[in-house]
């Protein structure tokens, strides 16, 4: 029996036509074309059933259906149950993405979630603030820093993991100091032009660099 206040892991839709919407995963989910299913997923790739979610004592596990198109864990076919971990993707088909998190307490920053002042969007490279659009847009830089913070919502990231994210692995042992200062200085000059009541980024000494996204 579920006691008061009791956290269950979520499905949050991400890219595809769900997006926004989650479920909280108390029972056993089944993911697929039928109406009948518990997550109806209106696109011709996907199966009548095509996936399923179990609790277990070991977690929620993810079972594909024998779908035509393939269930993907973290971009893998997945050909074996599996059970998940906190964070992880989950895709059917082409048509659908998700993320697995293990509780609401974790959960980022979506569309239809929880809106924070500042909104992003991966896929055409947006970014509102106090749903203004910012224009014109980031740099590819500036983009690539500013999404690392947005997608660990309240976590400090490290200066290192910060430059192999903008610049690469292959070229970050040749990245200063200062260029990613020079960086995120200018991040925050663009973000000051549409809200200068609040600084976004948070420099946390001796750790790294965290995103303070107030409530809209």
């Amino acid at each position: 029996m579920k006691k008061p206040n009791q956290e269950y892991p979520l499905l949050i839709a991400e890219e595809g036509p769900l997006k926004g919407q989650r479920w909280q995963l108390s029972e056993t989910i089944v993911l697929g074309r039928e109406s009948t299913c518990n997550v109806v997923v209106s696109d011709r790739q996907i199966s009548r059933f095509h996936a399923r979610l179990t609790p277990t004592p070991e977690g929620i596990m993810l079972e594909d259906l024998g779908s035509k198109n393939g269930t993907y864990h973290n971009g893998v076919s997945l050909t074996a149950p599996v059970v998940l971990q906190d964070g992880d993707r989950i895709a059917v088909g082409i048509a659908q993405e998700f993320q697995y998190l293990t509780s609401d307490a974790t959960m980022p920053l979506l569309d239809g979630g929880k809106p924070g002042r500042l909104m992003m969007d991966k896929k055409s490279r947006r970014v509102w603030v106090r749903q203004q659009e910012l224009d014109p847009p980031l740099s590819a830089q500036q983009f690539k820093l500013l999404w690392l913070l947005y997608d660990r919502p309240g976590q400090v990231v490290s200066r290192l993991d910060l430059v192999a994210e903008v610049w690469g692995d292959d070229q970050s042992a040749g990245v200063s100091d200062q260029a990613l200062d020079a960086l995120i200085r200018r991040l925050r000059e663009r973000l000051a032009t549409l809200d200068s009541s609040h600084q976004f980024i948070d420099t946390v000494r001796g750790h790294g660099v965290r995103l303070d996204n107030p409530p809209a």
